[in-house]
């Protein structure tokens, strides 16, 4: 297989040519994310099958040659787990990414569960034991070892080899659709806007905050994504959770009462302190009729546990029937968004997962059918 290290932007531009008249590619991305909001790209790896090239962002300004080929729905791009790729592929490279198959969710319909390992899936289709000692270097200095190298390449080397095997097996299933659409929702999901008035939900332990404290909290918790995301900062470095949620229950006045209050980290009262105390006082010049309502947690609605069981115990024998992991059906996440649909009613149909896409015949008329009548009939 020919190899090749493109570093400037003729190169690029002509290697991408090539891979725009390919039908399949296997592609992968090494990045640092340790103390950044955002993932540092380090390395960009491409194979066809007869070439594998590795592409450094570091020294080339415009990756634009390479974007179109993400964007291009006539070549299928197979990755492995490819959440974080796609982040990369969206904030950095404005994509639209199309023609993508996440090889981790094909093997997981396959029945090797939900987060099986690159390494785990070259062994099972090719017999090989994978070196993944250089997976936590740091991608972002140079020069890159020559193990880091290695490592790099066969990332997409083997993942191209093994594809057409594993489309062979997949086709063997009733599944090949569903994979397509579970991939999409993938991207899908990572192209959402933030919504940064209702960060405050996702902070551990708002739901014991009174209407007062939780406005307190939701301008603390748009402060700290803003500042996280121009400073490109991790969320915890701006301020920890516990810290955000202690100030919002008892809006401390002065520094010293803030480091005074349990749970509040000192460094967070250190290089945040006035910051902090300047959001509090922003958010107290909000009047009542303009808090949010208490958080309701979704166990809390009356028959929540028993409810909760039977569409599980549903789930699990309608997954025996098909032969498919229960977890690729229904996770607890997805269950608990339909249980939230069903108490709550702030959710329209088609952005909860069960009763949308693949999902919908197999389970969601049941689901929708039985919340009817309350889940007596759903078996």
């Amino acid at each position: 297989m020919k190899e090749h290290f493109i570093s400037d932007e003729q190169a690029l531009i002509d290697i991408c040519q090539y891979f725009s008249k390919q039908k399949v590619l296997a592609v992968d991305t090494e990045f640092v994310r340790t103390r950044t909001f955002y993932p540092k790209l380090g390395l960009i790896q491409v194979s066809d099958g007869e070439q594998v090239v590795l592409i450094d962002p570091l020294t080339i300004d415009d990756l634009t040659p390479f974007w179109d080929l993400i964007n291009n729905p006539d070549i299928t791009k197979v990755l492995h787990a490819c959440s974080e790729d796609i982040e990369i592929f969206i904030q950095q490279g404005k994509c639209n990414p199309k023609g993508v198959i996440d090889s981790q969710i094909v093997m997981s319909f396959l029945g090797h569960g939900l987060s099986l390992g690159y390494a785990n899936m070259v062994e099972h289709y090719l017999g090989l034991s994978l070196d993944k000692s250089d997976s936590r270097t740091d991608w972002t200095k140079r020069p890159l070892s020559e193990s880091q190298m290695e490592y790099a390449k066969a990332d997409v080397i083997h993942l191209v080899q093994l594809f057409p095997r594993l489309m062979a097996d997949l086709e063997k299933t009733q599944w090949q659709h569903a994979v397509m659409e579970e991939t999409q929702l993938l991207i899908n999901k990572k192209m959402q806007t933030v919504d940064i008035e209702t960060l405050y939900t996702q902070v551990k332990m708002a739901w014991k905050l009174q209407p007062s404290q939780l406005n307190n909290l939701k301008f603390l918790a748009k402060w700290r994504f803003e500042q996280a995301t121009s400073r490109d900062l991790p969320l915890s470095f701006v301020a920890k959770d516990a810290t955000l949620t202690a100030c919002a229950q008892y809006a401390p006045i002065s520094i010293g009462a803030m480091a005074r209050l349990n749970g509040v980290d000192t460094l967070d009262v250190r290089h945040r302190g006035k910051n902090i105390l300047s959001v509090l006082r922003q958010a107290a010049k909000v009047t009542e009729s303009d808090f949010p309502q208490r958080i309701k947690r979704i166990d809390a609605y009356p028959g929540y546990k028993q409810n909760y069981k039977k569409i599980k115990e549903f789930v699990g024998a309608t997954s025996s029937k098909l032969d498919l992991p229960a977890e690729n059906l229904a996770s607890k996440k997805q269950i608990n968004q339909f249980m939230s649909w069903y108490y709550k009613q702030n959710t329209i149909e088609k952005d909860v997962e069960l009763l949308s896409g693949w999902r919908f015949a197999i389970v969601g008329e049941a689901l929708i059918a039985s919340a009817k009548l309350q889940f007596a009939n759903l078996s």
